[in-house]
């Protein structure tokens, strides 16, 4: 990976101004460089940031073109269309993979990790890393950290507990056929099934909140942002931080689970060399059916595209 900690951002759109922000106030990044096709938008984006400059952690902001960007320890991808109401992930397909395989072929031989946030982002994620001939472990997507980070909202709302207190994992495809693994989830170490306030009767309605989250987002303002941008921003943070936190990312799979050549969300430990270790949480029957299931279909869409 690079030495300097400087991070790039490409589509400077509703989200990639949400990651730019979000990850100014951590204070990882010493340099932060920002590119979208729309030239004058980046530099916009760079200047109004670099203007608020005395309340977050030192830190340069630039407009910067793609080959600067091949400097950069991280570079986050959150270039392409954004979903319309009504419209699933992967409808967006056709819109993005062209635009992601031209990026990932300008990226071939980067030695930093690329992030991938454009949806419908497993099957972007897998083409990026197809395209690119970068390391698997190299090439991570956001996944399903922003739906766990739902559930686990949605969980201590329910509970009357603060969500950090809350471990439960959505796993599968950012998407509709999305699994919440509910026979692993705890509270404060105790499982969730034991907890006194739960009932097993509320799962299916929490999952299907879960899962219409974006789309509800979507159907008010006309896009998500913040909450991937604070997702995106604290990934960004693990791999240059080396924390080797535990995280729900896609990225394509070599044997966990019996899953290969596919990129999916699985608990995975990230750090300064990408995503090394993918963990293979506990399931129940219904769980691997599911997740097989949620397999099976982004399979089929890749085979599509590829």
């Amino acid at each position: 990976m690079p030495d300097r900690q400087s991070i790039g951002i490409i589509g400077t759109g509703w989200v990639g101004s949400s990651v730019a922000i979000s990850t100014l106030h951590l204070g990882v990044a010493q340099e932060l460089l920002l590119h979208d096709v729309r030239a004058g938008l980046a530099e916009g984006e760079a200047m109004d940031l670099a203007h608020g400059a005395s309340f977050y952690p030192a830190a340069s902001v630039r407009g910067a073109s793609i080959d600067e960007m091949r400097g950069a320890s991280v570079v986050v991808i959150s270039a392409g269309k954004n979903g319309a109401p009504g419209q699933s992930r992967l409808d967006l397909l056709r819109d993005n993979a062209a635009l992601m395989a031209d990026l990932a072929r300008q990226f071939r031989g980067y030695e930093g990790i690329v992030v991938v946030v454009t949806n419908p982002v497993d099957v972007l994620t897998y083409l990026f890393q197809k395209a690119s001939g970068l390391p698997v472990e190299r090439v991570i997507g956001t996944g399903t950290m922003l739906d766990t980070a739902r559930l686990r909202q949605m969980l201590g709302r329910e509970l009357g507990v603060d969500s950090r207190s809350i471990h439960a994992q959505v796993v599968g495809e950012h998407g509709d056929s999305e699994v919440v693994l509910w026979s692993s989830a705890t509270v404060g170490g105790a499982a969730l099934k034991r907890w006194s306030a739960w009932s097993g009767l509320r799962e299916e309605n929490i999952a299907r909140e879960v899962r219409r989250a974006a789309h509800e987002v979507i159907q008010r303002k006309g896009a998500t942002n913040h909450a991937i941008g604070l997702v995106t921003a604290n990934l960004v943070k693990s791999l240059l931080k080396g924390e080797r936190r535990v995280l729900t990312i896609s990225r394509v799979q070599s044997g966990a689970l019996g899953f290969n050549n596919i990129a999916l969300s699985l608990p995975a430990i990230v750090g300064l060399d990408g995503a090394v270790e993918v963990l293979e949480p506990e399931l129940d029957e219904a769980e691997r059916a599911a997740l097989s299931r949620s397999a099976d279909m982004l399979r089929s869409v890749i085979d599509t595209v590829t």
